[in-house]
């Protein structure tokens, strides 16, 4: 299990576990990160990604991403 900021481009993963205080876990479920999701990294710009999850494209900052297992 890793953070989803140390994942590679392209690479479809799983969610493991979606961490954080309860404002931000509730924030990044409501994105579509849930545990046993999948999710890929689009592209990476000074730690912030774009991420495609559930058939969207999202953008979230590296403190979000530090939250997210895979």
């Amino acid at each position: 299990m890793m953070p989803l900021t140390l994942a590679d481009r392209d690479e479809e993963l799983i969610i493991k576990k979606v961490g954080g205080n309860g404002e931000m876990k509730k924030h990044l479920e409501d994105l579509g990160f849930t545990a046993g999701g999948r999710i890929s990294v689009v592209s990476s710009l000074s730690g912030n990604l774009i991420v495609n999850v559930k058939e969207s494209r999202v953008a979230i900052s590296e403190e979000m991403a530090k939250k997210i297992m895979v």
